[in-house]
């Protein structure tokens, strides 16, 4: 056992937390890879290669948690550097999935730059509320600073993953509210934000094209080419690829209505359509783990939906219990900031933990329907490649901020006991 400790150093229940989703991912992913294994022809690959890569994050978490808080500081202009040349290098040479340029191979992985950016934003975020902390809250120019180093990172996540770039930014901001930021500075920016949000959903419904338009000029061209007639469908490139799919979302959302069942689009609304029926079909109590029907049909179901199939497979039991997972990781993460000396460590903990529990919140709302489709996946369940790796990590700089506040706790009994305040003030200016 204590040899066991020794390894797995840290927050206890972090570390129940990151096990647990890891066997809930293990074993959804199985069941979910129908898809894969039918085209692949081996039912234990798909599950054989996400053990694996889960295997190497765990290792990546058992390094990132003995790496002290200020080598996090030293590494940030590095991974600032990195995250921009990835994300340029993904736009001009990445490969496409859902008509989006967002990963590229990496030793036989699919990379995503936008997971390494997020985790670098919020580094350098938590760096510049440290060191603007006053005794009032924090400076004024921290916003600035913050907003600089948003501008380099977010455009470029922003042009080809929208849904990660807005949740990206509501993490900072809930940063900079946690840092103190001054309210006024605040409610500017909220209002900023809204007139850009105004302006981009009016010029994606303007210039934008709905799957269903599509569909329609599809069928046109097919009884074009029929009469002998030659048609010409221009090709959109650039952003407005990208405004297509905002629009038909937004579409999607905007006019739900209650549609029967003998009228609902199993082709153009799968992705809805069938993770309805999956969570309807569960009868509240789920089918049993691996007994999914329809991750047959369900587009995705081992990543973006996968939360529809632990539904099905394990009922509304299953459904809050791996809500309460995040729930308590953000929790239990928020007691480990409040027990840290420095605010840098603080910031960083709950700036990993809230972007991984909003990713969380997203997929779920996504799954059932109560905000538009984001292309989300669940963190540290959903099958990935290198985001899962980079998952594991910001789990294992929260484990290494709980071994600094642990640190802290204790010299703080002790000087209690003693009355002997310097050890504090030592460790609080470490």
């Amino acid at each position: 056992m204590n040899k066991i400790g020794v390894i797995f150093k840290g927050d206890k229940v972090i570390w129940m937390v990151f096990f647990f989703l890891c066997l809930i991912s293990i074993i959804e992913v199985f069941s979910a890879s129908s898809e894969l294994t039918f085209k692949g022809g081996n039912y234990l690959a798909p599950m054989l290669k996400h053990i694996g890569i889960l295997i190497i994050g765990i290792f990546f978490t058992l390094v990132t948690l003995n790496i002290k808080c200020k080598y996090f500081k030293i590494a940030t202009p590095i991974l600032l550097l990195l995250s921009v040349l990835t994300l340029i290098w993904v736009l001009i040479a990445g490969h496409s999935t859902n008509g989006a340029q967002r990963w590229f191979s990496f030793f036989g992985l699919q990379f995503q730059p936008s997971e390494l950016a997020k985790g670098t934003l919020v580094l350098a975020t938590a760096q510049i509320l440290s060191a603007m902390q006053t005794d009032y809250g924090a400076d004024r120019n921290a916003m600035k600073y913050i907003l600089i180093v948003c501008a380099i990172l977010v455009p470029f996540i922003m042009v080809e993953n929208l849904s990660t770039a807005a949740l990206l930014c509501t993490v900072i901001f809930m940063m900079m509210i946690i840092g103190r930021v001054p309210a006024r500075q605040l409610l500017r920016l909220v209002g900023g934000v809204v007139l850009i949000i105004g302006l981009v959903v009016g010029a994606v419904m303007a210039f934008g094209e709905d799957n269903g338009d599509k569909a329609t000029a599809a069928e046109q061209t097919k009884a074009m080419a029929a009469n002998g007639e030659v048609a010409v469908t221009p090709s959109r490139g650039g952003i407005f690829h990208r405004f297509d799919t905002w629009k038909s979302r937004i579409d999607n959302f905007a006019n739900k209505r209650d549609v029967p069942p003998d009228s609902v689009d199993l082709d153009k609304d799968a992705q809805t359509a069938y993770s309805n029926i999956a969570i309807a079909s569960s009868n509240f109590i789920g089918k049993g783990p691996g007994n999914s029907v329809y991750r047959d049909f369900l587009p995705q179901a081992f990543s973006d939906y996968i939360y529809s199939i632990i539904i099905e497979e394990t009922g509304l039991g299953g459904a809050f219990f791996v809500a309460l997972l995040y729930i308590i990781l953000l929790f239990r993460t928020g007691r480990i900031a409040n027990r840290c000396a420095n605010t840098f460590p603080a910031f960083l903990a709950m700036g990993l933990a809230l972007l991984l529990v909003v990713q969380a919140l997203f997929n779920m709302c996504v799954a059932v329907g109560i905000v538009p489709v984001t292309g989300q996946p669940l963190p540290l369940i959903s099958k990935g490649g290198t985001s899962s790796i980079i998952n594991c990590i910001y789990i294992g700089a929260i484990l290494s901020v709980s071994r600094t506040a642990k640190q802290n706790e204790d010299v703080g009994d002790n000087d209690t006991q003693t009355g002997d305040i310097t050890p504090r003030l030592k460790a609080t200016t470490a």
